[in-house]
């Protein structure tokens, strides 16, 4: 089934100006969800699944958060947190005129849809977190990140020869996750330094306690053997979620390229979400950009 597609930008406000952020919108109607990408990726890798839940009639919205994909990119790491990113996701709600939505993300996108659970309740419908960065992949980040954060900000050469590399190769001619991986790559020494740097040292995710305090429903997807986003903090997180429901991948590929069954488990669950009674409707007036 095909659903529209649009893409649209708004604007955030914070202590170094303005900053442009882009989104694209799938489908239609009242009943939203917000996927929200993984560290230094683009809204692009969601699109498979976006229009798998817009095709089910589900309203359907991929951002690039700042200083990713399309988005303003500053070279301050003063701007980049979880809780920044989480204050972007409600901006784009209040842009597009949705009082709520079920947010979801991968890695980072998980912790960032955690984050806006606890920074606005009101507006989370459910969670879908897949494979959260938390308390069990603090080594394996330090392993993966560090020295991607020392190229970055000390050997700047490198990441720009990347860049000139990746960046003049069509992306139509190549598969979709080799395109994702391509857009990943295309990034600019100052944001990337910048981007790690504020993750690195902000705050990751809400901490335990006000984990447990999240009410919505919850989907969270684990994958085995991947120690930067461990099963373990999947099923912990699961466990602390009151109304969690835990699914394990059968590996961490599965949902890029045999996506049927893990597409139906989040396509059930955000139906399952918006037709749950007693909360707010999901329209409300739309604001300027």
């Amino acid at each position: 089934m095909l659903v529209s597609e649009r893409i649209g930008q708004f604007f955030v406000e914070g202590d170094t100006g303005r900053d442009r952020l882009e989104y694209t919108e799938y489908g239609a109607g009242d009943s939203w969800v917000v996927l929200v990408h993984g560290q230094l990726m683009p809204r692009r890798m969601h699109a498979p699944l976006a229009r798998r839940l817009a095709a089910e009639g589900l309203h359907v919205v991929t951002i690039d958060l700042l200083g990713h994909g399309r988005s303003d990119r500053p070279a301050d790491p003063l701007v980049y947190s979880v809780t920044a990113f989480a204050e972007q996701v409600v901006a784009l709600l209040d842009h597009l005129g949705a009082a709520q939505a079920v947010v979801g993300g991968t890695s980072i996108g998980a912790n960032i849809a955690l984050e806006t659970a606890v920074l606005a309740p009101e507006r989370v419908r459910g969670l879908i977190c897949e494979m959260p960065v938390l308390d069990n992949a603090v080594e394996a980040g330090i392993l993966t990140f560090a020295p991607l954060l020392m190229a970055a900000r000390f050997l700047p050469v490198t990441v720009t020869a990347v860049r000139r590399l990746t960046r003049p190769v069509p992306r139509g001619i190549v598969p979709f996750w080799a395109g994702i991986v391509l857009d990943t790559l295309d990034q600019r020494a100052d944001s990337l330094a910048a981007v790690v740097h504020g993750l690195f040292f902000g705050r990751m995710a809400p901490p335990s306690k006000d984990r447990r305090r999240i009410q919505v429903p919850a989907l969270v997807v684990g994958h085995p053997a991947d120690p930067v986003h461990p099963a373990a903090d999947a099923a912990m997180l699961a466990g602390e979620l009151p109304q969690a429901t835990f699914v394990k991948a059968r590996s961490i590929l599965e949902w890029r390229v045999a996506p049927e069954r893990l597409d139906r488990a989040a396509v059930g669950f955000a139906l399952g979400c918006w037709r749950s009674t007693g909360r707010t409707t999901g329209r409300r007036r739309r604001t300027g950009s």
